[in-house]
């Protein structure tokens, strides 16, 4: 009961802060509402809402909420500036104890303001701790080339830095050491278990249908959990509330489809309102390469299929709630080889996914209080399954479901967070490996947690502590999770912060170290089939942990000019992970057989450091951002110590934008990436594998199956990563509304040989994608 004790004593402490600064707020007054744009009723996120010559005010959240509390009784002018649209002044006069509430729509600016330099954003910067946090919008997405003729979320996460992409094809995301299993994806609250499609050039994401995307690279606090490496949290647009509209588009690589308009409109200030959007997006690239690549060596077997939809309900006051789903599928047939009666053959490989879920959040305004109410439910299912000729297929599947409740109180520049959450799940996971071990195991997971943040200034300092207390049920583990970030503004130009904090998970991958390409990823709780000591010392519980410590700095040097910089230190004193070196099975038989030996699963310590660099300009209509990330990966499984297979020494990514012509309807896309060869275990031989199924089996007529016999573990290295993508886009405008986009773009410009593979059988040098020119055109309305 001792869990429920503490989580019943956070609340007490919760409840207890309210309640003791409700007498001191009584003397003030609080000003709070929402901000839209006028044209489609969609919230306008991160802007600033302030009281003229005061320094009271507050920046818009994902929502368009804001709050300005703490405020003494007078005469004021609410001011709300947001660049590319009209400024709002509106007079107030607030008393004591009063609550005023406003709805505020913001209208298309008449004049050009791009030399406007002082944004929300960097305003944020000084009262926002914001450490190891990138806030990416659509508008942000579509200033990198667009490959295919579709800007994607996954090919700018690849330009974060932090960010380890491990190839065009079958390509995953591993952000700072951690790979994808320890990287929550979040979508309007839900969880996408496999993001990115078997092309790694595509998300599950449209882009279009995008409001904002916060992706943290560490140090995290304690409103997120169930992760020990970053969090991917992503908001859609609620649709146009005022009129219907669309986007359709089609290229070398695939179509897309977008509709969005009101269901129900807002006939004055005291009625409600409702709005859909409905995306629909595929790739044809398994057919359309025969057409447009038939130069390539390889060909593109891949397809998808992705349609999400949502649905919102707007109440007159600014609550509301959103109701959505998903399904999402991915296919690929690939190359394998069958050895059989001494000939080696070439065999289709089918590997494919699905992934499907929905959902709904809400945000509740109470009339007469200054708290903001937030809450979601979802659920969400994902199965990948992967078939080769003569071998036994592999699958694995995960279902779950997720909900929570946040409260936020604001005092001032200050504001108090608290919240549960309760998930649980299954995973199905049927598996052999390298040493053709059947591993089958069906589990179940629930896991519930509080948590509790403050925000608290003083004066040029930003304290953030917070503690997450997380229950595994399941397990019957109880998790107590402190996080902290600072923030110390040593100027208005010039900053220094840190972050750290404890996170655990129960949720570890169903991945093959040793295979070449690991386009299989599937899930599993934390397993039985443990060793119960590492390393000397008892295995006392079956989460995975880490530490995580943050430092660095924020520097504006001129209004256009900025540079971040911030290292970090992640230690993993417990993983888990699939026992490369199992030989034996784990029975009273094999009781003197050490547990490397035996076990499916085996535990490991390891850690990641690294210092990440960025640089950002911004001048008119010229936009440049550069990134390095230098990095180093450790594991020691109790045997030996080695690097895992994305262990990317040196990532460098440079990106820029530049639009021209009298009326800027022209825009050129760079890009250029070079990153340090990823370590693999190198093959060292072949010899015929026989199987025996009894004692009577006929050695001598028995035709057995090609095995490899494997070098020393990631101790080879592949080479140097290296590609230029170019983006030349030109706009069309037909009266206000209407535009026609004609996008052409080439991958991979200098058609760079980037090795993608070394086929383990037949020694043949697979490489990445060559040069691939692509023509789009798109039209919105």
């Amino acid at each position: 009961m001792k869990p429920f004790h503490s989580f019943i004593s956070l609340i007490s402490f919760n409840l207890f802060c309210v309640l003791l600064s409700t007498p001191l707020l009584a003397q003030f007054g609080t000003i709070r509402g929402f901000v839209y744009e006028e044209e489609t009723g969609e919230p306008v996120i991160f802007t600033n809402v302030y009281l003229y010559k005061t320094s009271m005010g507050a920046p818009t959240d994902e929502n368009g909420y804001f709050a300005i509390t703490r405020i003494p009784p007078g005469d004021y002018i609410l001011m709300v500036t947001y660049i590319g649209f009209d400024s709002i002044q509106i007079p107030l006069t607030v008393k004591g104890n009063e609550l005023i509430t406003q709805k505020l729509y913001l209208k298309s600016a008449s004049l050009n303001l791009g030399e406007v330099s002082i944004s929300a954003a960097r305003q944020d910067r000084q009262s926002e701790t914001q450490t190891s946090i990138i806030k990416v919008t659509p508008k942000e997405i579509q200033k990198i080339p667009a490959m295919g003729g579709q800007p994607d979320l996954a090919q700018y996460l690849t330009v974060l830095p932090g960010v380890i992409f491990s190839g065009d094809q079958g390509g995953q995301l591993y952000i700072r050491g951690g790979p994808p299993v320890q990287n929550k994806v979040l979508y309007d609250g839900m969880i996408v278990y496999n993001p990115f499609h078997s092309i790694g050039l595509f998300s599950v994401f449209d882009v279009d249908i995008l409001k904002n995307v916060d992706v943290y690279t560490g140090g995290f606090n304690a409103d997120y959990g169930g992760r020990i490496s970053s969090i991917m949290d992503i908001s859609t647009r609620d649709g146009n509330k005022n009129r219907f509209g669309g986007k359709f588009d089609i290229s070398t690589f695939g179509a897309k489809a977008l509709l969005e308009g009101p269901i129900a409109r807002q006939k004055n200030e005291n009625s409600a309102s409702a709005s859909f959007i409905l995306s629909i997006k595929n790739s044809y690239l398994d057919k359309s390469s025969e057409i447009f690549y038939s130069y390539m060596d390889q060909k593109l077997p891949y397809s998808f299929l992705d349609i999400y939809g949502k649905i919102s309900i707007n109440a007159p006051n600014g609550s509301k709630v959103n109701l959505f789903g998903f399904d999402f599928t991915d296919r690929a047939t690939l190359q394998g080889y069958n050895f059989d009666n001494s000939v080696l053959t070439e065999v289709p490989v089918d590997y494919n996914w699905s992934s499907y879920g929905g959902g709904g959040n809400f945000i509740v305004i109470p009339g007469k209080s200054a708290v903001l109410l937030e809450g979601n439910f979802a659920y969400s299912y994902y199965k990948v399954n992967m078939d080769e000729p003569n071998k036994a297929p592999r699958s694995s599947s995960i279902a779950g479901f997720n909900g929570g409740l946040q409260f936020t109180y604001f005092f001032g520049k200050n504001a108090l967070k608290y919240g549960i959450e309760l998930s649980g799940y299954k995973t199905v996971f049927d598996f052999y490996n390298s040493l053709n071990r059947n591993i089958d195991i069906t589990q179940n997971s629930t896991e519930i947690d509080l948590f509790v943040k403050y925000k608290w200034i003083v004066g040029k300092f930003i304290f953030e502590p917070g503690i997450r207390a997380q229950y595994y049920a399941s397990l019957s583990t109880f998790s107590p999770e402190p996080r902290l970030a600072i923030k110390y503004n040593v100027a208005k130009n010039f900053r220094l912060k840190a972050a750290g904090g404890y996170y655990t998970q129960n949720l570890i991958s169903t991945t093959n170290d040793l295979d070449v390409v690991n386009l299989f990823y599937g899930f599993l709780t934390g397993p039985e089939n443990l060793p119960k000591e590492f390393d000397g010392k008892e295995v006392k519980n079956k989460l995975q942990q880490a530490w995580h410590a943050i430092l660095g700095f924020e520097w504006d040097i001129t209004d256009n000019l900025s540079i971040n910089v911030e290292a970090y230190y992640k230690y993993y004193p417990q993983l888990t992970n699939l026992n490369r070196n199992k030989l034996y099975e784990d029975t009273e038989a094999n009781a003197d057989q050490p547990d490397y030996l035996k076990k499916d699963f085996i535990i490991e310590t390891g850690d990641a450091e690294g210092i990440d660099f960025s640089v950002k300009y911004d001048l008119r209509n010229f936009h440049f951002w550069g990134t390095y990330s230098l990095g180093y990966i450790h594991r020691f499984d109790g045997v030996s110590t080695y690097v895992p297979p994305f262990d990317r020494r040196h990532n460098v990514n440079l990106m820029g934008t530049y639009a021209f012509g009298k009326t800027k309807t022209w825009e050129l896309n760079l890009r250029y990436n070079y990153g340090s060869g990823f370590p693999f275990t190198p093959t060292q031989g072949y010899f015929e594998e026989l199987f025996f199924t009894d004692i009577g089996t006929p050695v001598t007529i028995t035709n057995g199956s090609l095995g490899i016999l494997y070098g020393d573990y990631n101790s080879h290295r592949l080479t140097y990563y290296s590609r230029l993508d170019i983006d030349l886009k030109k706009s069309f405008h037909f009266g206000k509304r209407m535009k026609l986009d004609i996008d052409a773009s080439v991958t991979n410009l200098l058609n760079e040989k980037n090795v993608f593979y070394v086929d383990r059988i037949t020694n043949t040098v697979v490489y990445q994608l060559p040069i691939l020119p692509s023509l789009g055109l798109s039209f919105s309305f």
